[in-house]
């Protein structure tokens, strides 16, 4: 009994290992498409078992990524980071909060952001993101708060991330000072929660 119970430990260890391994895998894998002129991400060490000894970076009891913090300002001081978002991101299966707002990230969103159903808040504002606002957003059910202001986003806001104000749990929707067209209705039928959307008067035409 005791020997099951040992093998039982060891696998479960193993397993968690791997998760903790592959979510290093993924953030590694965005820190190489990074500039990253004040050395912010020094600590992004590929070769340590997980990435929760990393600065920037929250973990559970599970040791599993849950948190990704990198804005404008940090304990290091300025961040200015530069360069694109990559779909291995999708891969943080627990992640809740991504916020990287302030900085200089450009490129598209990618659709693999989609992936994240636990996110709880999404702040990618204040960069040169630039495309369109992928649909995959829609599946983020559990998000609270969707800040894309101050990018160089174009198109329409999809009707799927739309029904995250209709049906979901969206607090705060901000599209603000980017190049969309189209508008936001505070529709909600659930009558459980009312979102806060701001977005440009020249959107609503």
């Amino acid at each position: 009994m005791v020997a099951r119970i040992l093998v039982f430990l060891v696998f479960a260890v193993a397993i968690a290992s791997v998760d903790c391994n592959s979510e290093g895998e993924a953030l590694h894998a965005w820190k190489t498409k990074l500039v990253d002129p004040n050395g912010v991400l020094q600590s992004w060490d590929p070769t340590l078992v997980n990435p929760c000894t990393w600065y920037h970076v929250t973990c559970n009891g599970d040791n599993s990524v849950t948190r990704v913090f990198m804005t404008c300002f940090t304990i290091e001081g300025t961040s200015a980071l530069s360069g694109i978002l990559v779909p291995q991101l999708g891969a943080l299966s627990n992640l809740q909060y991504l916020e990287v707002y302030g900085n200089n990230i450009s490129g598209v969103i990618p659709t693999g952001i989609g992936n994240l159903t636990r996110l709880i808040s999404l702040d990618l504002y204040q960069n040169h993101l630039s495309g369109v606002i992928p649909s995959s957003l829609g599946n983020l059910v559990s998000l609270r708060f969707l800040r894309l202001n101050s990018n160089k986003l174009s198109g329409v806001i999809p009707a799927e991330v739309l029904q995250l104000v209709r049906w979901g749990n969206l607090m705060i929707l901000n599209v603000s000072d980017n190049q969309l067209v189209g508008s936001a209705h505070r529709t909600n039928t659930r009558r459980f929660a009312v979102t806060k959307i701001i977005q440009d008067s020249r959107a609503r035409k």
